[in-house]
Formats: structure tokens, sequence, C-alpha cells
């Protein structure tokens, strides 16, 4: 079994700064990339920024300069620290894993989602 549990999320104002972690715990072999999805009312499911086991990172243009992702490899958590928030950036927030539990089986894990408010 593997779990992601996230936390971190909440209300903050435009402007403010709000930092999301998830950490994945179970039988886990390695983890390959790890990131961050958001859902918002009526959107799609899109992904905000992901980064690699060696810490290369990718990010969605409207959160380039504003939101870092980062992960601790020693204790299996991803981190994604929001800057600059913005009222457009209120989802759902997803943290995402692809776990190798052995040497022949990977698969993608989720977590549960934390809501994040930015008001204006």
């Amino acid at each position: 079994q593997v779990q992601l549990v996230e936390s971190g999320g909440g209300l903050v104002q435009a402007g403010g700064s709000l930092r999301l972690s998830c950490a994945a715990s179970g039988t886990i072999f390695s983890i390959n990339t790890m990131g961050w999805y958001r859902q918002a009312p009526g959107k799609q499911r899109e992904l905000v920024a992901r980064i690699t086991t060696e810490g290369s990172t990718d990010d969605v243009d409207s959160v380039k300069g504003r939101f870092t992702i980062s992960r601790d490899n020693a204790s299996n958590t991803v981190y994604l620290q929001m800057n600059s928030l913005k009222p457009e950036d209120t989802a759902v927030y997803y943290c995402h894993a692809n776990i190798r539990i052995s040497l022949a089986f990977a698969a993608n894990y989720w977590g549960q989602g934390t809501q994040v408010t930015v008001s204006s």
C-alpha cells in the first residue's frame, strides 16, 4: 500500500504565500517524478509543476516565477512553495507521484487533494 498525504492548503489573501507538502509512505522501492496538479471548479485538472528524482523541474507558464517545486528524496516528500498568489490560483491541489514498488512494477499515485483559496 502506498499513500500520499498532503498538507498546507488554506485561505490566503491575494499576494500572500502558502507552502504545500506531500509525503509518500508505504511499500516504496523508489520514486520517479513527483508533482502537483490542480483543479478549479468547472475546469479540468491541470499540471502545475513536476520534479524528477534528479531535481529537474517543469512548470506551467501561469505559475512561473511565483511557484517553486522541490523534493526531499530522503523523506519521500515533495513541496510546492506558492508566492504572489492570485485569485485564479484557487483550486484543489493534488499531489502526484510515479512510484516503483518493486523492480518490475511502477504506478501513478494521487493524494486526496488540498483546497487552496485566494481571496481578492
